[in-house]
């Protein structure tokens, strides 16, 4: 049985990844100067599920937790970690404390964690799905119409995206991980060190 989870998971996320590459026609965008090879061979547990390279990012205006609208823009100069989640999520559910974990240790001027629901979320929904979780640090934006997540091509929950200074993804990781392990923190670091 769990060799059969094993493989539906394997084939899901499969699908995933190749759903995601034709919404981009089928190409990744690469700059040259990048390179992944060091931080690819960190990659272990959680961790062996993220996918390294460059691609655009959005100019998809979402909302704020104040109501007012933003885009992907106003996180340039940090390297974000960008979560897509859903108040009915149960992977969600298990990966949010450790996105918090994370805020909580690497926040700050150059780097933060930026969560946004995507779909029918309701605001007192969100609120309760957090607080049953201990979860206080996290923003609550919201992309109602999953218009960002169409345009980064989010086609499951959760995903989470790593956006370089400049606003570029460099990685994707599509499922649950633990970003608050030692191995997430030292692939973050080595990432803000590529910028």
């Amino acid at each position: 049985m769990k060799k059969q989870l094993i493989f539906a998971a394997a084939i899901v996320i499969g699908i995933a990844g190749g759903l995601y590459l034709a919404s981009t026609g089928g190409e990744t965008p690469t700059l040259p100067e990048t390179d992944f090879a060091q931080v690819a061979d960190m990659r272990e547990g959680d961790m062996l599920k993220l996918q390294l390279g460059v691609d655009r990012g959005s100019d998809v205006v979402f909302m704020h937790e104040d109501g007012s609208g933003l885009t992907l823009a106003d996180y340039e100069g940090k390297l974000v970690v960008l979560n897509f989640w859903a108040t009915w999520c149960a992977p969600c559910r298990k990966e949010m404390p450790h996105l918090s974990a994370l805020q909580d240790e690497m926040g700050g001027a150059s780097f933060e964690v930026v969560t946004v629901a995507t779909g029918t979320n309701q605001r007192p929904a969100m609120e309760r799905f957090l607080a049953e979780i201990g979860v206080e640090n996290l923003p609550l934006h919201t992309d109602n119409n999953s218009a960002l997540a169409r345009d980064m091509g989010v086609v499951g929950l959760p995903v989470t995206i790593i956006l370089n200074a400049q606003g570029f993804e460099i990685g994707r990781l599509i499922g649950d991980a633990d970003w608050a392990s030692d191995n997430a923190k030292a692939i973050l670091v080595a990432l803000q060190e590529l910028n």
